[in-house]
């Protein structure tokens, strides 16, 4: 499975920005470019990213810094390694529509406060919610609709839309639903999508990637 150069994790004040220290300012510039295309609704203008590569050549560190700022994106540094694992959600209450910040009790040190999107209602056909960290909706997500989000997404409901996970490249990042029935699943880049007549789980499912593909089982909540 190919791994992306560049991995994009939605923190309190912004992003992290990793890149793969074997690669070149060329590589690097244009998966950034193409990462920043494909969902420019989480990056207004102003954006703040993290770097957080210790190791990372000191031509690319500075490449990176003038591309942001030609697209109106800050750039700091960080010395500091931090770990790439997706974030589960959590399961406490929050206000409909909010982005709220969740610690993530087992960070390592330099980490930032994940941030999680909790919507209080179901999503509707033609609807479309996205989230800079992780996302849980608390209703259902009915066919047509679409949920993107940078980390994780946990739906408390059934799940008939269009998801993707890891939007930004994080293969670690999953989708749990009480019922995971969806058009189409993507997590970071790889898509599969729900048989034609699927089997009626008595428990809950997660998806998520093993051995270079999407696999679903059941889990208990």
């Amino acid at each position: 499975m190919a791994r992306d150069l560049i991995k994009i994790k939605g923190v309190s004040n912004g992003f992290q920005l990793m890149v793969d220290s074997s690669a070149d300012l060329t590589q690097v510039q244009e998966e950034l470019e193409r990462k920043l295309a494909e969902h420019p609704e989480f990056f207004p203008e102003g954006t703040k990213f993290q770097l957080v590569v210790a190791d990372l050549h000191k031509s690319v560190r500075q490449g990176l810094g003038s591309y942001l700022q030609s697209k109106g994106l800050d750039l700091a540094d960080s010395t500091k390694k931090v770990s790439t694992g997706a974030v589960r959600p959590n399961t406490g209450h929050a206000n409909a529509d909010n982005a709220i910040s969740q610690p993530n009790n087992g960070r390592n040190e330099g980490d930032c406060q994940q941030v999680m999107k909790v919507i209080n209602r179901t999503v509707r056909n033609g609807e479309e919610i996205t989230s800079q960290g992780s996302l849980m909706i608390c209703g259902n997500v009915n066919p047509g609709a679409k949920l993107v989000a940078v980390g994780s997404i946990d739906v408390r409901g059934n799940c008939r839309g269009i998801v993707h996970a890891g939007a930004m490249g994080d293969y670690q990042a999953f989708v749990v639903a009480d019922r995971l029935m969806p058009m189409q699943i993507r997590i970071a880049n790889l898509i599969a999508r729900s048989p034609d007549e699927p089997e009626v789980s008595q428990y809950a499912e997660k998806a998520y990637i093993k051995d270079g593909q999407i696999v679903i089982e059941p889990i208990e909540r």
